[in-house]
């Protein structure tokens, strides 16, 4: 799969490595179209961003919709709030991308305020993941469209398969369905479409697909693992999993070798599902 590689942000940690790969080429190829059609139809497009993370897909609206548009990224946590300042910053977009701390359950936007309000792999690790696209919704101006992906963990397929791998898969699956509550979850990319028919959209204002991304080239599958063993090296997947009772930190440090045991194989890839929603207002 093509992922863009650009520069990253001072003091970057391997998954922010990772997660400033995604651009709207390789994230949001499924409404790239429509997103274009509007701006020949509206040049000053206002976009908002939901949990924009490290603001990488943040920056990619900037560019893509041009100097007169204006793009607002929003992200619950200060610090990837920040992040996000930065890259924009960086990307010399400052002017143009305002990025705000604040709730995906209640956005602090008037209604009708935005033409594209977007969010990627964010409803998976919310226990409402369909308020969020209601509230989405609100903030959306009629005639504009609400976008969302999510990937679907359990669709993931490895090769070769260990039984490290297996175990690392086991985990995080769990650590995001309880996260999720009932309601996000790991299969959270099937799930787009009955979460926008359970808040009264319409079927026939509805766009469902599915797309696919994969890690098979030695760059990427070095990026991926990186980041994949960083999270139960360090932190808090590691602190909550071992007091959990969920594995041992012998399991843990299994898991982390086995991710740069499979990025140092040739023969070795990733790919994962991503169910992909395009809603018209």
């Amino acid at each position: 799969m093509e992922q863009a590689i650009s520069a990253q942000s001072p003091g970057a940690t391997p998954c922010s490595v990772l997660h400033e790969m995604r651009t709207l080429e390789n994230s949001g190829a499924y409404f790239l179209p429509k997103l274009h059609a509007l701006r020949e139809l509206n040049p000053t497009l206002k976009v908002l961003d939901v949990g924009c993370g490290c603001g990488s897909v943040t920056a990619s609206f900037a560019k893509t919709i041009g100097p007169q548009g204006r793009v607002v990224g929003v992200d619950v946590d200060p610090a990837k709030v920040q992040h996000a300042k930065n890259v924009a910053a960086r990307e010399g977009l400052a002017d143009q991308v305002e990025v705000l701390e604040a709730d995906a359950y209640k956005l602090p936007f008037a209604d009708a305020e935005f033409d594209v309000v977007h969010t990627h792999q964010v409803l998976a690790h919310t226990a409402r993941p369909w308020d969020v696209l209601a509230e989405m919704l609100r903030v959306t101006k009629p005639g504009g469209i609400v976008v969302a992906r999510e990937g679907d963990l359990d669709s993931e397929v490895v090769w070769p398969v260990t039984p490290g791998l297996e175990k690392f898969h086991k985990l995080i699956a769990t650590a995001m369905n309880a996260r999720g509550k009932g309601g996000g979850g790991s299969n959270a990319g099937r799930q787009l479409l009955p979460w926008a028919l359970k808040i009264g959209v319409p079927r026939s204002k509805i766009n469902f697909s599915f797309g696919t991304w994969w890690f098979d080239t030695a760059e990427h599958k070095e990026i991926w693992a990186n980041a994949m063993a960083d999270q139960v090296r360090s932190g808090q997947v590691r602190e909550v999993a071992v007091k959990s009772g969920l594995v041992t930190e012998a399991d843990l440090d299994e898991m982390a070798e086995a991710w740069e045991h499979w990025a140092a194989r040739e023969d070795s890839s990733v790919a994962m599902m991503h169910g992909e929603i395009i809603i018209a207002k």
